[in-house]
C-alpha cells in the first residue's frame, strides 16, 4: 500500500495563511479594533496596533481597560477557533478556497473571563499570545499574556472558559 506524499510547505502555509485571514476577516470588531495575527508555524501573536482611540486615560496616557481586555478575549477566541477551523481543512471537510463568513465554524462562546491588569498599557502596539490548556468537544480554558516591548514584562494576562461549538460530523 503506498502512501501519497505530503503536500509541500509552501501549500500548507498558504493554505493555513488563506484559513486565518477568512476567520479573522469574518469578525469586523476585530478590524476595527486594529487587532491583526501573525502566524508562525502553529503559534499566533495577536498584534493591537496602537492608535489613540485605544487611550483610556489621556493624562497618563495608558491603553483603556476595556481595549485590553477585549484584545486578550479576542486573542484567545481566535486561537480556539484557528485550532478548530485547522483541523476541519486537514480533515478535508472545509477547504480554504470555500471559507466565507457563512462557511466558517462558529466561534466558541465566552463562559467567563478573568483579566489580571499587571501594569499600565503604554501607547504603543500590544502583542499577545495564548494557550489553550484544555480543548474538549465541549469545552475549553485558554490563558493569555500580552506584553509591548518585552516579551517577559506583561502588562496584563487572563484566563477565560469557553463553550465549544458543535463540529461538523461529530
Amino acid at each position: 500500500m503506498s502512501r501519497s506524499a505530503p503536500d509541500p510547505l509552501h501549500l500548507v502555509k498558504q493554505r493555513r495563511d488563506g484559513a486565518l485571514a477568512a476567520l479573522v476577516d469574518g469578525v469586523p470588531y476585530i478590524r476595527t479594533m486594529g487587532i491583526g495575527f501573525d502566524r508562525r508555524g502553529d503559534e499566533l501573536t495577536g498584534i493591537l496596533t496602537y492608535d489613540d482611540k485605544l487611550i483610556g486615560n489621556p493624562f497618563l496616557p495608558a491603553l483603556h481597560g476595556g481595549v485590553t481586555a477585549s484584545f486578550l478575549e479576542t486573542t484567545a477566541i481566535i486561537e480556539l477557533s484557528f485550532n478548530i477551523l485547522w483541523a476541519e481543512i486537514e480533515s478535508g471537510r472545509l477547504e480554504v478556497a470555500d471559507l466565507r463568513p457563512e462557511t466558517l465554524p462558529r466561534l466558541p462562546k465566552t463562559i467567563d473571563f478573568t483579566v489580571d491588569y499587571l501594569r499600565s498599557g503604554l501607547p504603543r502596539d500590544a502583542y499577545a499570545r495564548a494557550r489553550v490548556n484544555r480543548s474538549g468537544r465541549r469545552y475549553a480554558s485558554v490563558h493569555v499574556e500580552a506584553w509591548q516591548d518585552n516579551r517577559s514584562r506583561l502588562f496584563a494576562q487572563a484566563t477565560g472558559h469557553f463553550l465549544m461549538p458543535s463540529r461538523s460530523g461529530s
